[in-house]
């Protein structure tokens, strides 16, 4: 009989000491025997006391370094061969967990909750997030339904070939999930309720909205480059043909313009093949 993988639950945590009382003996009561490790990414509060008082094993950053940064230290300090990735501001619900387990066993390398649209507080939040899904999907020609979800499991072995990958911000969901699909290593999602947190959210909705949809181009062009540069390239050069075909009937001749346009166009090609290549590289010993 096969032993059960070893089981360890990693949050990320700044400023938590008012939500953690309530949300580790959740924890703690569905799943005794698994490892809870709390990252205290350089809290003010009583964090880090709390989250042993409570029975966590807890790893302190100096300072703040950030909700990936948090990941990352959980990912290198946790010993079990599944890692469960969850807020600990109470927003995730500790009674999803089987379900992506489950989801995971059926023979997943990653199983993200996937917040329902109720989930989000406002439209623009709603509308947002739809945004940057299908944005995602067309960069990773995979169907995304969370892009930005925190709540997830995967497999350790795999997720920590691309910590050296992950940013130390907030967008380490983002490149999780394209790293792995990049990587051919099987993605699900399932529903769940993502409820509303206790206390500041630490995300600005504007500015960290322009850096997500600046992540997500910079990702796309690291892990899928030719489905950037190729629409660009061919845009470009439709707009030059259009534009040679006006002016030599309207003319007849060949303008300095359409060369321009046919020469910016066949430069975007080429990056796009020297970046498609430089990307390959990051994936050669991935085995």
């Amino acid at each position: 009989m096969t032993a059960q993988p070893l089981l360890s639950i990693v949050l990320p945590a700044k400023n938590e000491a008012e939500n953690l009382p309530t949300f580790l003996p959740k924890l703690k009561a569905l799943y005794p025997d698994a490892e809870i490790l709390l990252i205290d990414d350089g809290s003010d509060d009583d964090t880090a006391q709390v989250a042993r008082a409570a029975g966590a094993k807890v790893v302190s950053h100096p300072y703040g370094m950030g909700n990936g940064a948090a990941i990352k230290t959980g990912a290198r300090h946790a010993s079990g061969d599944i890692l469960v990735f969850m807020d600990a501001d109470g927003q995730h619900d500790p009674a999803d967990i089987p379900m992506v387990l489950a989801k995971l066993a059926e023979g997943y390398d990653m199983v993200v909750g996937a917040r329902l649209s109720s989930s989000h507080a406002s439209w623009f939040r709603r509308t947002a997030n739809r945004f940057y899904n299908k944005l995602a999907s067309l960069m990773t020609g995979h169907k995304i339904d969370d892009l930005t979800s925190g709540f997830r499991a995967v497999r350790a072995d795999k997720f920590r070939k691309f910590l050296y990958l992950l940013p130390n911000g907030f967008s380490y969901p983002t490149t999780s999930t394209m790293a792995f699909f990049r990587s051919g290593f099987p993605v699900a999602y399932v529903s769940i309720h993502a409820g509303s947190r206790i206390g500041k959210s630490h995300i600005r909705l504007l500015h960290d909205g322009l850096r997500f949809f600046i992540i997500i181009l910079r990702i796309g062009v690291l892990f899928s480059p030719m489905r950037l540069f190729l629409p660009i390239s061919g845009s470009i050069f439709g707009v030059g043909v259009a534009y040679y075909a006006y002016t030599y009937l309207t003319e007849n001749r060949f303008t300095n313009m359409s060369a321009v346009l046919f020469l910016s166009a066949l430069l975007i090609f080429m990056i796009g093949i020297v970046s498609e290549q430089i990307s390959s590289l990051h994936y050669k010993n991935i085995e």
